[in-house]
């Protein structure tokens, strides 16, 4: 008899939690010491663009898209005006400087630059040229100033490219 009693106590103080908990706005019954926080505000959606800085695209894919003060580049290849749609010749290192150039004329194009870039990812072909690839993106980032950065290894780029990077930039 006595347990029953020790049960029933309980759940009468239980109820009694809930019942302050849920008069205090915290329906949950989580915690009846805090008052209940007012539903979040909805945030102003950011404007998004979608950039074309060299005209319309023959490919699904925007080259920047800008959303509030950040740029999300598309990821950029080894390709030159001049290259006819394929990657430049001279393996790894001819073809990262390109890829290079090529972020550095998209951020030009739409309002940044490269001491803005927060950001990048690198795509490889063969995880053995990640050093060749680093001794040619270094040289566009001051020292010590080097954006956040992932790499990863890949089976395959388009148009058998050897290295592919996209990043992320930050309007003035």
């Amino acid at each position: 008899m006595k347990r029953s009693r020790v049960r029933a106590a309980a759940a009468k103080v239980a109820a009694g939690a809930l019942a302050a908990s849920v008069a205090m706005g915290n329906a949950a019954g989580q915690d009846a010491k805090k008052p209940a926080r007012p539903a979040p505000r909805s945030a102003a959606t950011p404007d998004i663009e979608f950039l074309q800085p060299y005209g319309p695209t023959t490919r699904p894919f925007s080259p920047a898209v800008r959303v509030g003060k950040l740029l999300f580049l598309a990821g950029q290849m080894g390709t030159s005006p001049s290259a006819a749609g394929g990657v430049v010749p001279g393996g790894i290192s001819a073809e990262t400087k390109q890829v290079m150039e090529n972020i550095k004329d998209v951020l030009a194009k739409v309002g940044s630059s490269m001491d803005r870039v927060v950001k990048c990812t690198v795509f490889l072909a063969d995880m053995k040229e990640w050093e060749a690839m680093n001794e040619v993106y270094k040289t566009y980032f001051q020292a010590g100033r080097y954006p956040a950065r992932s790499a990863f290894g890949a089976s395959g780029l388009a148009l058998n490219g050897r290295v592919e990077i996209e990043c992320i930039a930050v309007l003035p």
